[in-house]
């Protein structure tokens, strides 16, 4: 089966002039998840996108279309803030002559800081007599609102990328090995102190990564573990330009990878050396060889400084 996850991360440089073009203006944030599921007979990506500004969020829903890469099939959604009608809805989409629906509830809906909600909602898309993908907490109002079954495929979660701001400070989410829980990432620099520039990546509260030097190491990876060495992540990580750009607005490259082939590799003396990440020319992010290598769910933040 073609792996549309390799697809999907060698696009990244388009990927990143949106994420460029983002920063100029902060009150917008996003977070991105790709998924894969069928539809219409075909394994394609839908790429969900949750967006929040100073007024309010929506959601823009991406299905592909192997056909023709610049005609997507879009489904958006806004959830202004004033008006309870839209909270709840039904739209419909053709791909590829076979009708699709997308259902949601954002009524009860709690949000927080992220763009997308904590919990309280649903986004339900239907192909045929299958809810192919089902996003959110109240899975059983959903079915029972469809009256559709689940997938005999469950559709899988190949990315996350977002965008975070910040001086030394950098938090998010994200889900690392099996299952669903998320678990808390926190990324702490000293650029401004007055020593050497050190960083620290930190999960559930506990160092991971420390690097005492950025000057020295302003590129790297590591494989780390968790869960009482239950799991394992490969974490990569290019700060450059924090240290040597100078754009007003620069950013932090990072990403967790979790697969079942990184826990055959942790005792492996060169399981670090992922050279195709540590680009060093001017086109350092265009890193879809190294990228390709890679299996596993994929963890993309973006660190603004500001």
């Amino acid at each position: 089966m073609y792996d549309h996850r390799s697809e999907h991360m060698m696009k990244a440089r388009s990927t990143e002039k949106q994420t460029n073009d983002q920063v100029a203006n902060k009150d917008l944030q996003t977070v991105t998840l790709i998924y894969q599921a069928r539809i219409a007979d075909l394994f394609r990506n839908i790429t969900v996108t949750w967006n929040k500004n100073s007024i309010n969020h929506f959601i823009s829903i991406n299905v592909e279309n192997p056909a023709n890469e610049k005609n997507q099939y879009i489904c958006k959604i806004d959830l202004k803030a004033w008006q309870l009608w839209c909270k709840k809805g039904l739209k419909n989409l053709e791909v590829d002559g076979r009708k699709l629906d997308v259902y949601w509830d954002f009524r009860q809906a709690k949000f927080s800081d992220s763009p997308s909600p904590d919990s309280d909602y649903y986004v339900a898309i239907v192909s045929k007599e299958e809810v192919v993908l089902l996003l959110g907490d109240l899975k059983q109002d959903a079915y029972k609102r469809t009256k559709r079954k689940p997938p005999l495929v469950e559709a899988t979660l190949l990315c996350k990328q977002e965008n975070v701001y910040g001086k030394e400070l950098y938090c998010t989410r994200a889900t690392l090995g099996e299952g669903e829980e998320e678990h808390e990432i926190v990324i702490e620099n000293s650029l401004s102190g007055p020593g050497d520039p050190e960083m620290w990546i930190i999960i559930n509260g506990v160092t991971a990564i420390h690097v005492v030097n950025l000057y020295w190491a302003f590129r790297g990876n590591e494989i780390v573990s968790m869960n009482n060495n239950s799991t394992s992540i490969k974490i990569f990580w290019d700060v450059h330009d924090w240290l040597f750009s100078n754009s007003s607005s620069t950013y932090g490259l990072f990403m967790f990878n979790s697969s079942k082939e990184v826990c055959a590799s942790i005792d492996d003396p060169d399981s670090r050396n992922f050279d195709n990440w540590n680009h060093e020319d001017e086109d350092r992010y265009d890193s879809s060889e190294g990228i390709q290598s890679l299996s596993g769910y994929c963890h993309l933040l973006y660190a603004w400084k500001i």
